[in-house]
C-alpha cells in the first residue's frame, strides 16, 4: 500500500522595489520554503548615498548600481522581474505592473512594499525643470552634464567677451543643507578648485561661486549644534556661501529667488545650474495601499504602519524603508536595511508557527557626511568625530555596504584617483544626458508607453 505525499507549495513573497529595503528583505528570505519575486522599475540596485559622486564625475554609474539579477544569481528561490507597479489589490492579493506596454498581474501570500520615496519640490513640481533632484541614475547623469557643461559654456562665453553670462554659468546653487546637499556643495568646490583648475584658457574655474541654501537655520540639522557649526565653518573655508533661513520661492532657467524666513525679503541669484537636494515624498503606491487599509499618511506621504511594520488589518503586508513612517527611524539606508530584515524575519516566523507581531527595533548606527577631501563629520550616540578620522570612517562604512566585490574594488580605485590625485575618471557627458528627461516629459505618456500591438 502506497501513500501519496505532497510537498507543500512554497510561500509566495512579492517584494516591490530593489532599494536597500527590498534588497535586504529578499536576501534574508533565502529559505527554500519561500518563493521570492522581486518587481522593480529598474534592473539595478542603487546605492543612493553615492549618487552625488556620479554627478560630479568621481564614480561611474555601474559601480553604484549593480544589476539586481547578478546579485540574486546564486539565490535559487528568487526571481527578478522588471515592472512599474500601477496597482495593488489588497483583498485579491494581486499586484499589477506594466513594462513597455506589457501588462502583468502577480499574486502573493506576503507582500513587502519597499518602493521608496521620490524627490519633493514642496508643492512646486515645475521647479524640477531647471533644478533636477538626485534620486536616480538618470538624475545623476543629467546633473553631470549640466555641471561640466556649465564650465564649457562659460569658456565659450568668456572667449566671446560675455562676462555676465560667465558669472551666471559659474554660479552653482544647491538647495538643501542636509547630508546630500552638503556633500554635493563640497564636491562642486573640489571640482572647481582642484580638478578643473588648470584646464581652461579663458575662465578661472576656481572663481566659481557655490551657494548652499536652506530654509532651516543650520546645516545638517540632525547632527546637533556642535557638528552643524563645525560643518558650516568648513564649508566657508572651502569658499562655499551658506545661506540659511532662506526659502526658494521661484526657479527659472536663469536663476532662483530666495525669500528670508525672518523678514520676507527676497533675493535673486543668477545661476544656470541648480541642484535640488531638499525634501522627499513617499511613492504614490503608499497612498494606494493606505486608502485600502484605512491607514494614515504623514505629511511626506509615508504610510503610518503598525509597530511590526505591517498595514492595519493586513498582517501579510509589510511597508519598509523610506515609504514607512516610523517614529525614531530616519530615512536613511540603515533604516531600510533593518526594516527589510525585520519583515523577512516576521514572514519566516509565521511559516515556522512561531509567535509574530514583534515591534521593529531600530538600532542607530550613526550618521555621517563628507564635506570635502579628508573632511567629514560623524555622529553615533555621544560620539562625535570631525575631519580626517570621520572621513576614514565614512570611506570604510560606504565601501562595506556597496554590493559586490568588483564594485567595492572599482570604487576604491576611483577614490584613489580623485582623492589622492586631483583627476576624475568619469567626465564623459553628452547633450542627450541633459535634455533627455525634459524631452520625454514634453512628448508625454503616449511616447513612453506605446499601446501594445497584438
Amino acid at each position: 500500500m502506497s501513500t501519496d505525499t505532497q510537498t507543500p507549495a512554497p510561500h509566495r513573497v512579492l517584494v516591490i522595489g530593489s532599494g536597500f529595503g527590498g534588497l535586504f528583505a529578499a536576501k534574508a528570505l533565502s529559505d527554500p520554503s519561500v518563493q521570492v519575486l522581486m518587481v522593480a522599475r529598474t534592473g539595478h540596485h542603487l546605492f543612493q548615498p553615492l549618487l552625488y559622486q556620479v554627478a560630479t564625475g568621481i564614480l561611474s554609474e555601474g559601480v553604484i548600481a549593480p544589476p539586481t539579477r547578478d546579485i540574486f544569481a546564486g539565490q535559487a528561490n528568487t526571481t527578478v522581474m522588471l515592472g512599474d507597479v500601477e496597482a495593488i489589490d489588497l483583498e485579491e492579493r494581486t499586484v499589477s505592473t506594466v513594462t513597455a506596454g506589457e501588462d502583468m498581474v502577480y499574486t502573493y501570500d506576503s507582500l513587502v512594499l519597499a518602493a521608496g520615496a521620490n524627490q519633493s519640490w514642496f508643492g512646486s513640481p515645475h521647479f524640477a525643470e531647471y533644478a533636477p533632484g538626485m534620486k536616480s541614475i538618470d538624475d545623476a547623469l543629467e546633473l553631470r552634464g549640466r555641471i561640466y557643461g556649465a564650465f564649457e559654456l562659460a569658456e565659450i562665453a568668456a572667449a566671446a567677451g560675455r562676462e555676465e553670462d560667465v558669472r551666471q554659468l559659474l554660479t552653482f546653487v544647491v538647495v538643501g543643507a542636509g547630508p546630500t546637499g552638503v556633500e554635493m556643495a563640497g564636491q562642486l568646490a573640489e571640482l572647481s578648485k582642484r580638478t578643473l583648475r588648470k584646464e581652461f584658457r579663458h575662465i578661472d574655474p576656481t572663481s566659481a561661486r557655490i551657494l548652499l541654501v536652506d530654509a532651516a537655520d543650520q546645516v545638517l540639522g540632525s547632527f546637533g549644534d556642535s557638528l552643524a557649526g563645525k560643518t558650516e565653518i568648513a564649508l566657508a573655508n572651502l569658499g562655499i556661501e551658506v545661506k540659511l533661513g532662506r526659502m526658494v520661492v521661484d526657479v527659472d532657467e536663469g536663476g532662483v529667488v530666495l525669500q528670508s524666513m525672518s523678514d520676507g525679503a527676497q533675493e535673486r541669484i543668477e545661476s544656470r545650474t541648480k541642484v535640488w537636494a531638499a525634501g522627499v515624498q513617499g511613492n504614490p503606491l503608499g497612498r494606494k495601499v493606505a486608502e485600502q487599509a484605512g491607514a494614515e499618511l504623514d505629511r511626506s506621504g509615508r504610510v503610518k504602519v503598525l509597530p511590526d511594520l505591517t498595514l492595519p488589518g493586513h498582517p501579510e503586508v509589510f511597508v519598509v524603508g523610506d515609504l514607512a513612517a516610523v517614529d525614531g527611524v530616519p530615512g536613511v539606508a540603515q533604516g531600510a536595511i533593518q526594516g527589510g530584515r525585520h519583515a523577512a524575519d516576521q514572514i519566516l516566523r509565521r511559516l515556522r508557527g512561531d509567535e509574530t507581531g514583534q515591534a521593529f527595533e531600530y538600532h542607530d548606527k550613526g550618521s555621517m557626511a563628507t564635506i570635502s577631501r579628508f573632511r567629514a563629520v560623524m555622529k553615533r550616540g555621544r560620539l562625535e568625530l570631525t575631519g580626517y578620522p570621520a572621513w576614514i570612517g565614512w570611506l570604510a562604512v560606504h565601501l562595506f555596504y556597496i554590493i559586490g566585490f568588483k564594485s567595492q574594488l572599482a570604487t576604491l580605485m576611483h577614490w584613489a584617483v580623485s582623492f589622492v590625485g586631483r583627476d576624475r575618471s568619469e567626465r564623459t557627458v553628452t547633450e542627450q544626458q541633459v535634455y533627455a528627461r525634459l524631452a520625454l516629459e514634453y512628448l508625454g505618456d503616449d511616447f513612453r508607453k506605446p499601446p501594445r500591438t497584438k
